[in-house]
């Protein structure tokens, strides 16, 4: 058993505590925004926070997270599109989609920690997340859109 907060919501989960917590999300809780794409935590299509730190949930125990505040894309915003998710569809970013959770949960860290980030500081933190559609000249002009308007939320 673990007990896990979720997008504001705390969940008790009859959950072995080594299951990763990809599955306990998807599997479990029902939030399948959350992507499996390698299992071996290098694509980072898994990508959650976990108390505001980008965490690539496939590897990471659901032990680890019990205590702390975890936001899939689904708890990104309560309200509609956040300007992050506005500026992607601005610039297009999404070619096939499976891996764009993950990049912009990895964006909206970013821009929590570093509200105008350089163009190196976007690819030093985006290149933790691989797209194989090769979107990452608008990833970049997509996060530089939602820093000038006030971040990833």
């Amino acid at each position: 058993m673990v007990t896990l907060t979720v997008n504001g919501r705390t969940h008790e989960v009859d959950a072995d505590p080594s299951t990763p917590l990809l599955w306990v999300l998807r599997d479990h809780l029902g939030f399948t925004g959350t992507k499996f794409g390698c299992g071996i935590a290098e694509c980072g299509a898994c990508t959650v926070h976990v108390d505001g730190s980008a965490t690539k949930s496939c590897r990471t125990p659901a032990r680890f997270a019990e205590g702390k505040e975890i936001t899939t894309i689904e708890g990104l915003s309560e309200d509609g599109l956040t300007g992050l998710q506005q500026a992607w569809l601005d610039h297009d970013v999404v070619q096939c989609g499976y891996c764009q959770s993950g990049h912009i949960m990895r964006a909206a860290a970013l821009l929590e920690e570093n509200p105008s980030p350089s163009d190196a500081e976007i690819d030093e933190a985006m290149s933790d997340n691989i797209c194989r559609c090769g979107t990452y000249n608008r990833m970049r002009d997509a996060i530089k859109q939602a820093a000038g308007q006030g971040g990833g939320r």
